[in-house]
């Protein structure tokens, strides 16, 4: 088999691990005839020519869904709006589902109407992601121009950028003058109006998030990951990542973007990270028992708040982004995808989703990293590659022998281990059909009801959904 490697974020471990399976590496991107694709920039051709059921191709075609900043923005904006609106046409007093048939339904949304706490799962996006407007949208820029108030500070992003890049402050009237000219200049540009894609306005801005926790007093973020290591069917997987801190103590007022943004990219700008690197990557067991002895008495949070509570948050979290796009997302057997979801504590431990980010880094530059990150990638290619074969082979998918570091967040397989389908396309037809009927009412993973059976009436705590609660993490390999 052959495999081939586009970029040089991971292509290491990438290699070693691929190599290790006896697998031959090929360096022409044109070939057709691997058996995994594993690129950092995605390309259309390499999408047309994918075989499904026959290869593993890393990143889903269409994951800017959730992996751009406007993406994510308008597609939990649309889910809540959604969700709200469906919420209020059900009777407050009745645990019972209304006729689903007067009201069509995407599968993304469809488990709300079954009984239980389910319905309660549903997060206010003002908890969980800063307040934020589209600079693309004319009606939006402008409500954000007139919300402004010069003593707020805001933070300006491009849409599809990583790394810090084109990231800056709005720290008064002045910048927000700037900023508001060019954006009309550009917008009343005669050649710009003709452009079909407005590359210069794709921004959002972003309440900035000014008390942050602090450790040690560096303002610091949580890098976590989502694994969607099968889209047909569905199966996804929560992973914990590390701790990511500032070289410099935490500073409002100062200009320089390495106090407040903490992604190593930015960090290497700052003069002291040769001296204090290793200081600017925590392992999750160190920030939990940081938390514990530092901030449990004072804030009176439970023990192991860290690895209970916030881990739950993040969760849920992630577990709304992709109900957000369930439906949307290009499902084909053999896409897989890792995406970085970057979290962020506030002093008052209200936890923030930051944004998510496609192919995120897998550098190994300091201990913590070289610890996590070899973790993280085999797993995801175990895990990715287990699911594959057993549905290649007819073999039912659950339990996962190579399942250690990650935690199930959603299982869209039937609740038998999984349908049994054969090599043949008849088969894999037949597979999304399952996939079809099942993922309107996914099982979840412990305790699930018989497959296709419906749930008993008047019971408001069957637990029918797309969460797998009780499979709690354990703690990093």
């Amino acid at each position: 088999p052959f495999f081939y490697i586009g970029g040089a974020n991971g292509a290491g471990l990438l290699d070693v691990y691929c190599k290790s399976k006896g697998w031959q590496r090929i360096h022409d991107n044109k070939r057709e005839d691997y058996i995994l694709k594993w690129c950092e920039t995605k390309c259309r051709e390499t999408y047309y020519n994918f075989k499904e059921g026959e290869q593993l191709l890393y990143q889903i075609p269409n994951n800017k869904l959730l992996t751009t900043k406007i993406g994510l923005l308008s597609n939990l904006r649309e889910y809540e709006r959604v969700m709200n609106k469906i919420s209020k046409t059900l009777n407050p007093r009745s645990r019972q589902r209304p006729r689903l048939s007067l009201m069509p339904l995407s599968p993304s949304i469809a488990w709300l109407f079954w009984p239980g706490e389910m319905r309660e799962r549903l997060l206010k996006m003002e908890d969980f992601f800063p307040e934020s407007y589209r600079l693309d949208i004319k009606d939006e820029r402008d409500a954000f121009f007139e919300i402004y108030e010069d003593t707020q500070i805001w933070i300006c992003k491009p849409t599809s950028s990583n790394q810090g890049r084109g990231i800056f402050l709005l720290k008064n009237q002045e910048a927000v003058d700037v900023l508001q000219s060019k954006l009309q200049s550009i917008d009343e540009d005669p050649i710009y109006k003709k452009l079909p894609y407005k590359a210069p306005q794709a921004r959002i801005v972003q309440r900035y998030l000014h008390r942050p926790l602090l450790l040690e007093g560096k303002k610091f973020d949580v890098r976590s990951y989502l694994l969607i290591a099968c889209t047909v069917p569905y199966m996804l997987f929560f992973g914990h990542g590390y701790v990511r801190l500032t070289c410099i103590n935490y500073n409002l007022a100062s200009d320089d973007l390495t106090t407040h943004l903490t992604n190593q990219y930015m960090q290497k700008k700052n003069p002291l990270y040769s001296y204090v690197k290793e200081e600017t990557v925590w392992s999750m067991e160190r920030f939990n028992s940081y938390v514990n002895e530092k901030y449990r008495l004072a804030k009176g949070l439970p023990k192991d708040w860290v690895l209970m509570a916030f881990t739950k948050r993040m969760k849920d979290i992630m577990m709304q982004c992709f109900l957000a796009v369930k439906s949307k997302l290009d499902c084909k057997l053999g896409y897989f995808d890792l995406i970085g979801c970057d979290f962020l504590i506030d002093e008052d431990f209200k936890v923030w989703l930051l944004e998510m980010n496609a192919n995120p880094a897998l550098h190994m530059n300091c201990a913590v990293l070289k610890d996590i990150i070899p973790t993280v990638v085999n797993e995801t290619l175990d895990l990715a590659l287990e699911i594959f074969n057993k549905i290649q082979k007819g073999q039912k998918i659950l339990p996962l022998e190579l399942q250690c570091h990650f935690v199930m967040l959603y299982n869209g397989i039937a609740p038998d281990g999984g349908p049994r389908p054969s090599k043949s396309k008849t088969s894999l037809a037949s597979l999304r059909n399952q996939r079809s009927l099942t993922e309107s009412s996914p099982h979840i993973a412990q305790n699930p009801p018989k497959a296709m059976e419906k749930p008993p009436k008047r019971q408001p705590n069957a637990q029918l959904g797309p969460w797998a609660p009780g499979l709690d993490w354990t703690g990093p390999v």
